[in-house]
């Protein structure tokens, strides 16, 4: 009896092992899902109700606020600045970093790559004075170039970081074929690794992108009125006396879509990039 009773019992627990995961992954992803949530419906409610506890999800939605941030002209303006700052760091900081982490992870430079960790793991917020100190001696607060080497200080080690273990992954028998060939270390790297690496890559770099496109400290040091970028314009929101909840919300809601965006697009990759970096580190 017993027997036969235990197949049974086994297709209950893991039954019950199923539903008590659905229900986990359920929980976790309502606790993540709902602040985005009412940051979009207050995006379309006055600042009356977006103070109001009273006022859910059951109201009459306005685009005053969308319209309001859209005519000021700054948050548009300070987007094209994220995004040209994002883009052209994350460009360089890759063209750096993928070469560099090849190496690191073929060649076995085990200091190179401790030096690497301690970039990682300096805190920005301790380079800002002598940074501005430089940077203001030689004429550069202000400009689009201090942004983009402030951010390429994080995006390089972070881009290195992930490809080292990535490189490190990849079978070494197929560049010591190429090289038999007649092709050069880097040759192989170029017409080989690259290729297999692309997922990893394109993972690095929208991690790169997503820092760049949120960052805030950086950008309130170093930017001014012309080369603002959107988190520096979304504090402007906030003031000392009152908070525009419902200009803030909406322009929050306006720069969130475009790294959903590009995670959506680049999701293929990003998952190939993640679960490879997982398994091969």
């Amino acid at each position: 009896m017993s027997a036969t009773l235990s197949p049974a019992r086994a297709r209950r627990g893991r039954r019950v092992g199923s539903w008590l995961r659905g229900i986990a992954i359920g929980v976790v992803t309502l606790v993540f899902a709902l602040p985005v949530v009412w940051m979009f419906a207050a995006a379309f409610k006055t600042n009356v109700q977006v103070t109001d506890p009273s006022v859910g999800l059951w109201f009459t939605p306005t685009l005053d606020n969308f319209r309001a941030v859209v005519e000021a002209g700054q948050i548009v303006r300070s987007m094209g600045n994220s995004l040209l700052v994002g883009a052209v760091s994350t460009v360089l900081s890759a063209v750096i970093a993928v070469p560099a982490a090849w190496a690191v992870g073929r060649f076995s430079m085990h200091r190179t790559g401790s030096v690497i960790l301690v970039a990682r793991i300096v805190p920005a917020i301790s380079l800002l004075v002598p940074w501005y100190y430089l940077f203001a001696r030689m004429g550069l607060v202000g400009s689009y170039t201090v942004l983009v080497l402030s951010h390429m200080f994080v995006s390089v080690p972070l881009i290195m970081w992930i490809m080292i273990s990535f490189f490190a992954g990849l079978p070494v028998e197929l560049e010591e074929a190429a090289r038999t060939d007649g092709l050069s270390a880097f040759g192989a790297f170029w017409r080989i690794s690259l290729p297999l690496a692309a997922p990893g890559t394109a993972t690095a770099s929208l991690l790169a992108f997503v820092f760049s496109w949120n960052n805030f400290m950086f950008a309130l040091v170093f930017s001014d009125d012309r080369t603002q970028t959107v988190p520096v314009t979304l504090f402007n929101f906030i003031s000392y006396a009152s908070t525009d909840w419902g200009g803030l919300m909406a322009a929050a809601a306006l720069i969130t879509v475009p790294v959903v965006l590009a995670a959506l697009l680049g999701q293929k990759y990003l998952v190939a990039g993640l679960t490879s970096g997982a398994s091969k580190g």
